[in-house]
Protein backbone atom coordinates (compact mmCIF):
# COMPACT_ATOMS: atom_id res chain seq x y z
CA UNK A 1 0.00 0.00 0.00
CA UNK A 2 1.75 3.10 -0.82
CA UNK A 3 1.48 6.18 1.31
CA UNK A 4 3.30 8.92 3.45
CA UNK A 5 3.25 9.12 7.26
CA UNK A 6 2.31 12.30 8.23
CA UNK A 7 2.35 13.62 11.70
CA UNK A 8 -0.66 16.43 12.57
CA UNK A 9 -0.36 17.37 16.16
CA UNK A 10 -0.28 14.32 18.01
CA UNK A 11 -1.99 12.42 15.72
CA UNK A 12 0.10 10.08 12.93
CA UNK A 13 -1.49 9.41 9.92
CA UNK A 14 -1.24 7.30 6.49
CA UNK A 15 -1.94 9.39 4.31
CA UNK A 16 -3.07 6.38 1.03
CA UNK A 17 -1.44 8.07 -2.32
CA UNK A 18 -4.12 9.28 -4.68
CA UNK A 19 -2.97 6.84 -7.19
CA UNK A 20 -3.72 3.42 -7.53
CA UNK A 21 -6.57 0.60 -7.65
CA UNK A 22 -10.34 1.15 -5.99
CA UNK A 23 -9.96 0.63 -2.32
CA UNK A 24 -13.97 0.73 -1.56
CA UNK A 25 -13.69 -3.14 -0.45
CA UNK A 26 -13.01 -4.94 3.12
CA UNK A 27 -10.09 -6.63 1.56
CA UNK A 28 -8.82 -3.65 0.65
CA UNK A 29 -9.37 -2.15 4.22
CA UNK A 30 -7.58 -5.16 5.82
CA UNK A 31 -4.78 -4.18 2.92
CA UNK A 32 -4.65 -0.20 4.88
CA UNK A 33 -4.59 -1.92 8.32
CA UNK A 34 -2.23 -3.99 7.46
CA UNK A 35 0.09 -0.98 6.03
CA UNK A 36 -0.84 0.90 8.75
CA UNK A 37 -0.18 -1.43 11.60
CA UNK A 38 3.40 -1.77 10.88
CA UNK A 39 3.88 2.02 10.82
CA UNK A 40 1.97 2.85 14.35
CA UNK A 41 -0.56 4.48 12.82
CA UNK A 42 -3.42 6.09 14.50
CA UNK A 43 -5.62 7.25 11.39
CA UNK A 44 -5.55 6.09 7.56
CA UNK A 45 -6.56 8.89 5.54
CA UNK A 46 -8.02 7.70 2.54
CA UNK A 47 -8.55 9.53 -1.05
CA UNK A 48 -12.51 9.41 -1.75
CA UNK A 49 -11.55 9.18 -5.34
CA UNK A 50 -10.03 5.69 -4.99
CA UNK A 51 -13.40 4.59 -2.56
CA UNK A 52 -15.29 4.41 -5.88
CA UNK A 53 -19.29 5.41 -6.37
CA UNK A 54 -20.63 2.57 -4.75
CA UNK A 55 -18.42 3.22 -1.92
CA UNK A 56 -20.85 6.54 -1.30
CA UNK A 57 -24.40 4.58 -2.06
CA UNK A 58 -24.78 3.68 1.28
CA UNK A 59 -27.52 1.10 0.72
CA UNK A 60 -24.82 -0.54 -1.15
CA UNK A 61 -23.65 -1.66 2.12
CA UNK A 62 -19.96 -1.07 0.97
CA UNK A 63 -18.91 1.89 3.86
CA UNK A 64 -20.27 0.24 6.80
CA UNK A 65 -18.22 -2.87 6.02
CA UNK A 66 -15.37 -0.62 5.09
CA UNK A 67 -15.41 1.88 8.12
CA UNK A 68 -16.31 -0.99 10.36
CA UNK A 69 -13.50 -3.13 9.51
CA UNK A 70 -11.41 -0.22 10.46
CA UNK A 71 -12.89 0.63 13.58
CA UNK A 72 -12.94 -2.83 14.83
CA UNK A 73 -8.47 -2.45 14.40
CA UNK A 74 -9.28 0.84 16.56
CA UNK A 75 -7.91 3.23 13.76
CA UNK A 76 -9.65 6.73 12.98
CA UNK A 77 -10.44 6.99 9.44
CA UNK A 78 -10.26 9.79 6.94
CA UNK A 79 -12.17 10.08 3.57
CA UNK A 80 -10.69 13.05 1.95
CA UNK A 81 -11.54 14.50 -1.35
CA UNK A 82 -14.35 16.63 -2.78
CA UNK A 83 -17.55 14.50 -2.18
CA UNK A 84 -20.02 17.23 -2.16
CA UNK A 85 -22.04 16.07 -5.42
CA UNK A 86 -22.24 12.47 -3.85
CA UNK A 87 -24.09 14.33 -0.24
CA UNK A 88 -26.12 16.60 -1.77
CA UNK A 89 -27.70 13.89 -3.82
CA UNK A 90 -28.05 11.56 -1.01
CA UNK A 91 -29.76 12.95 2.38
CA UNK A 92 -28.94 9.62 3.54
CA UNK A 93 -25.28 10.09 3.19
CA UNK A 94 -25.45 14.11 4.03
CA UNK A 95 -26.90 12.64 7.37
CA UNK A 96 -23.82 10.22 7.85
CA UNK A 97 -21.34 12.57 6.59
CA UNK A 98 -22.45 15.13 9.33
CA UNK A 99 -22.66 12.75 12.55
CA UNK A 100 -19.18 11.21 11.23
CA UNK A 101 -18.01 14.69 11.74
CA UNK A 102 -19.04 15.24 14.83
CA UNK A 103 -17.93 11.98 16.67
CA UNK A 104 -14.36 12.34 14.81
CA UNK A 105 -14.08 8.71 14.80
CA UNK A 106 -14.49 8.68 10.67
CA UNK A 107 -13.89 12.62 9.22
CA UNK A 108 -15.02 13.84 5.90
CA UNK A 109 -12.88 16.54 4.92
CA UNK A 110 -12.29 17.93 1.58
CA UNK A 111 -8.25 17.78 1.62
CA UNK A 112 -4.75 17.73 3.71
CA UNK A 113 -5.48 20.69 4.75
CA UNK A 114 -8.57 20.57 6.28
CA UNK A 115 -8.03 17.24 8.18
CA UNK A 116 -4.37 18.79 9.68
CA UNK A 117 -7.39 21.98 11.14
CA UNK A 118 -9.46 18.89 12.28
CA UNK A 119 -6.90 17.25 13.94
Amino acid sequence: MTGAVVTYGATKVLVIAADGPSLGSEAAALDLIGAAYAQDIDMIAVPAARLGDDFFKLRSGIAGAFIQKVRNYQYRLAIVGDISGQVSASKPLHDFVRESNKRKDVLFVPDLDALAARL
